[in-house]
Parts: structure tokens; C-alpha cells; sequence
């Protein structure tokens, strides 16, 4: 009997953009429900008085505060881009594999101006 794998793993599988799509649409649907509940909290502190919010409001407006908040924006926005990517798989759109390595670059890439775009309409006209 050999010793060969009985699944390929990471040395002799090859990736593919579908591959890396679906598992940072899995990793940003964890960060998006661990943001929901963080927003939760921080709501909850209007309740502990208005010192408590302005700490997290200062915390937010700081650097490392807007590098997260972008992160956050940058994983709703890929979250977005992916959710509707799988509704049109869901209707048995876009199965080819031109078509799905089109769609996964659409997704990826398209998630960086979408974030600029939410974060600019957020900063400066909200």
C-alpha cells in the first residue's frame, strides 16, 4: 500500500479564484458578525453615559481606529460583492469556468473601490 494523501492538500493543490473567494467570503462573514456585535456594544455604551461612547468614538477616530474601521468597510464591502456573486451561482448563472474566474476577480478586486466609495460617502456626506 502506498503513503500517498488520501485528500490533496496544500503542496499539490492548485488554487483557484473561486478557492480564495470562498474562503475570504467565510472569514469576512465571521469579522461582519463579530463587527454587528462590537456595533451592539458600543450602542450599549450610550446607555453607561456619554464618557464611555466618547472613549470608543475617540478610539474610532484615531489611526489604528480608521485602519480597522476600513477593514471593516473593505470586509462588508467583499461580503456585498460576494453575496451577489452567489445569488446569480444560486440561479445557475456562471458556471463556466472563465465566467466564474471573471466573476472572482470582480469580487476581489471590485471590494477596494467599493470600500473607498462607502467610506468616503460615510466620512464626508453623512
Amino acid at each position: 500500500m502506498e503513503n500517498n494523501p488520501l485528500s490533496p492538500h496544500i503542496q499539490i493543490y492548485n488554487w483557484h479564484i473561486s478557492s480564495l473567494v470562498s474562503i475570504s467570503h467565510r472569514i469576512t462573514g465571521i469579522i461582519n458578525v463579530m463587527t454587528i456585535t462590537l456595533i451592539c456594544v458600543w450602542v450599549g455604551f450610550l446607555l453607561l453615559g456619554e464618557t464611555n461612547y466618547e472613549i470608543v468614538n475617540f478610539f474610532l477616530n484615531s489611526f489604528f481606529g480608521k485602519f480597522i474601521l476600513l477593514g471593516i468597510i473593505w470586509s462588508f464591502s467583499f461580503q456585498i460583492l460576494s453575496e451577489i456573486r452567489h445569488f446569480f451561482l444560486d440561479l445557475g448563472y456562471g458556471f463556466e469556468i472563465k465566467t466564474t474566474k471573471i466573476t472572482g476577480l470582480i469580487v476581489i478586486i471590485g471590494s477596494f473601490p467599493l470600500t473607498v466609495i462607502f467610506y468616503v460617502f460615510g466620512r464626508y456626506i453623512l
